[in-house]
């Protein structure tokens, strides 16, 4: 006798998962730099030499020089006349008052007086001393202003970026029981 045979088929429970992970990008812009220079500069200012030469003392010796100096060397040397002509004078009373004394006759103490009395000195004094020569020079100024480096950096911050990743669970296949009965044969 042949037995009958329950078939029993199980299928299992598939559970599908597709994931892509996540991905990070990361950019950073670069530094901007600006970089600005101011020349050094130099200030130098050169003055040119300065000879001076007066000649008024060697002039006063040729012409007498100007007016106003030829009058005073006229006037303080007409003082100087007058008082030696003051004591010429007396020089010649004192002699008067002893008359009778040899050699001062009246022909003698006022006959050689014929000369005339010369008029004062209106130039300066000769001299090879007469001429000022002077020379100057000044040293050269000098300035100098060191060149400035000026940098300015400007940074920029990173640029951070996250793109999620998927996921995706489902259902690939549903678990099933199936009975499967034998044929029976009536």
């Amino acid at each position: 006798m042949l037995q009958s045979i329950l078939q029993i088929r199980q299928t299992p429970a598939l559970i599908g998962i597709d994931a892509d992970p996540g991905t990070y990008s990361i950019s950073q812009p670069k530094a901007d730099v600006n970089i600005t220079t101011t020349p050094g500069e130099w200030d130098i200012q050169q003055f040119k030499p300065e000879l001076t030469i007066d000649q008024s003392r060697a002039w006063a010796a040729y012409n007498g020089g100007n007016m106003l100096e030829m009058n005073k060397r006229i006037y303080s040397g007409i003082q100087q006349l007058y008082l030696q002509g003051i004591a010429k004078r007396v020089e010649q009373g004192n002699r008067m008052m002893e008359f009778f004394k040899p050699g001062n006759t009246i022909a003698e103490i006022y006959g050689t007086d014929t000369e005339p009395n010369s008029f004062p000195e209106m130039r300066g004094p000769a001299s090879y001393d007469n001429v000022d020569i002077h020379f100057e020079t000044r040293s050269p100024t000098i300035n100098f202003r060191p060149a400035e480096v000026n940098i300015q950096v400007e940074r920029h911050r990173p640029e951070i970026e996250y793109t999620r990743g998927k996921l995706d669970i489902y259902m690939q296949q549903y678990a099933s029981v199936q009975f499967i009965p034998p044929e029976l044969n009536v």
